[in-house]
């Protein structure tokens, strides 16, 4: 992502919502429009990350007997139908301490996902599941919020692997209609501590081409929409999911 022309667009929905068929319809098409990078969120009961969207989807998917091994069969499909296609499990750490982090990891991998973003695994107890993504060549996306303090930010940084992801709100996902200035100031902050080392990537409350332009011209290498996806998806019109993607898309490039 670092050092091309445009950012890359990292889109979200939720597994098995509304069902396994059209989460799958809805990756097609937001891959045909232009997303670089698709995020499957594995429902959990309390995600405390998560708007009243993204809450209701997942709890839908619930209901309707999502577990995480259904989770990692869709991504084995998703994974067939597009090789080179990075996908991410988004989800909570309990999911995995359940399990067994090092299963859990080791079956994540076999069915094609390339990393993992945790939004609730502080970064100063991540060495057990750091360690076994490692091994498995899975990245670690660790989240920063806009104040993060520099001594944190900067070890966020430096035990991310794939991306680092800048909240870039204060409070959980959901659309929003703008965006203050302390979210730009944190963007710049956070470059500036990267070096160029670690892309960085920016979520929570993007939803239209002129938030992702703000946070592209603020030094963004990643966008990250979620809430706005799932909002089509639960209006019943994933049919229009492939012209949001071509129009974030536009506005990701520098």
């Amino acid at each position: 992502m670092a050092g091309r022309k445009e950012a890359a667009l990292v889109c979200y929905v939720v597994a098995g919502y509304p069902d396994m068929k059209a989460t799958e319809e809805a990756v097609d098409l937001l891959v045909a429009g232009g997303a670089d990078i698709i995020e499957l969120g594995i429902p959990f009961s309390d995600p405390i990350a998560d708007g009243p969207t993204i809450q209701q989807a997942s709890n839908a998917a619930l209901q309707a007997g999502v577990t995480p091994e259904k989770a990692m069969q869709l991504a084995k499909r998703i994974r067939k139908k597009h090789p080179a296609l990075p996908i991410l499990f988004m989800t909570y750490s309990n999911i995995l301490v359940h399990a067994g982090f090092e299963q859990f990891l080791e079956k994540s991998k076999q069915s094609g996902v390339d990393g993992f973003i945790l939004p609730d695994m502080p970064v100063e107890e991540a060495g057990q599941y750091s360690a076994l993504a490692e091994k498995q060549g899975l990245a670690t996306v660790f989240l920063a919020s806009p104040n993060t303090s520099k001594e944190r930010l900067q070890k966020i940084i430096d035990r991310s692997s794939g991306f680092m992801y800048l909240v870039s709100v204060f409070g959980i996902t959901g659309a929003r209609k703008s965006f203050e200035g302390y979210t730009q100031d944190a963007i710049k902050r956070s470059k500036k501590l990267a070096a160029g080392k670690l892309p960085v990537g920016v979520g929570f409350g993007i939803s239209k081409p002129e938030h992702a332009r703000f946070m592209v011209g603020a030094g963004a290498d990643a966008i990250i929409v979620g809430s706005a996806i799932v909002n089509k998806i639960s209006n019943g019109k994933t049919a229009e999911l492939k012209a949001l993607a071509a129009s974030l898309k536009k506005a990701c490039r520098k």
